[in-house]
């Protein structure tokens, strides 16, 4: 069996885990659970040539495709925001996805477990929005993974796009997770999390339950599959490891789909990138066959 080396942070180093992409790490009475995150460098790279690297501020990731943001005014452009404890290669395939559909792609890094989802959201996206191809693409469009989706939610309620185009969301705690409610206050959660998974429980006080419906076109795509099943044992109903199929959910929301995958894994799904290609297009999920 081939080994997979991964990177959950640049001193912890493990190999020969199978599904890929690990990060949080949680300690209960002496288990280490390893769950969620990181870089596979096994596989997922973008093809050589796809990703760009000038003119980039410093920490950023941005992809254009061959469709040329910068000299095609027509262009619709997809800014990719990577979830909790990630970064811009989890998004890798369905960025490359994006551009061989001719979109223009601003895949982008941010240090997810530094600040509070307020001033990532500002920062990140305000930065991303201010970047040429998204000034001059007909429309701006938001593919989002787990936290990411909030990112777009908190600045959407207190910023106006005028060219925004639709939004879709991968696995997002649109109504926070319980496994928050459950273990957000141990130290080790705390500190891998960092201020912004804190913000993500189910309370009514919690960010995303206080950011209220959506207003423009969002896709949500659920996974209800799990391997993290001392997660699973605290969530209630289907669920992805990380956070229900309910919970998914946000009011105003154009269309909601369910699939079978998991919370890590999900944007490397075959299903799950060509629905997100087609509600790109079509405001609407492909109904399944039958």
């Amino acid at each position: 069996m081939q080994n997979r080396y991964l990177q959950v942070f640049p001193q912890y180093w493990l190999c020969g885990m199978p599904l890929g992409e690990l990060a949080q790490v949680t300690i209960c009475f002496g288990l280490i659970l390893l769950s969620r995150g990181g870089r596979l460098f096994a596989e997922g790279h973008p093809p050589q040539g796809v990703v760009h690297l000038s003119d980039c501020p410093e920490g950023r990731l941005t992809a254009t495709g061959s469709s040329g943001g910068e000299d095609n005014p027509a262009v619709e452009h997809v800014i990719l925001l990577h979830g909790l404890i990630r970064n811009s290669d989890s998004l890798s395939k369905i960025e490359a996805a994006l551009i061989e559909a001719d979109f223009s792609t601003d895949n982008r890094d941010y240090p997810s477990r530094q600040d509070s989802i307020r001033n990532l959201a500002d920062s990140t996206i305000g930065e991303a929005l201010a970047r040429p191809e998204a000034r001059r693409a007909k429309r701006v469009h938001f593919v989002t993974h787990s936290m990411g989706g909030i990112l777009v939610r908190d600045y959407l309620s207190r910023n106006e796009c005028v060219n925004l185009g639709r939004v879709v969301m991968l696995a997002p705690p649109n109504q926070g997770s319980e496994v928050i409610d459950r273990i957000g206050h141990w130290p080790i959660v705390g500190w891998l999390n960092g201020p912004s998974g804190d913000e993500l429980g189910t309370g009514p006080d919690s960010l995303p339950n206080r950011l209220g419906p959506v207003n423009y076109p969002v896709g949500v795509i659920a996974g209800d599959r799990s391997i993290n099943w001392i997660n699973s044992m605290i969530l209630p109903g289907p669920d992805d490891g990380k956070v229900t199929v309910e919970r998914t959910k946000v009011e105003g929301m154009a269309d909601h789909l369910v699939v079978h995958a998991t919370h890590p894994m999900i944007m490397r799904n075959e299903t799950v990138i060509a629905q997100t290609l087609h509600f790109l297009r079509a405001g609407r999920f492909e109904p399944a066959d039958g």
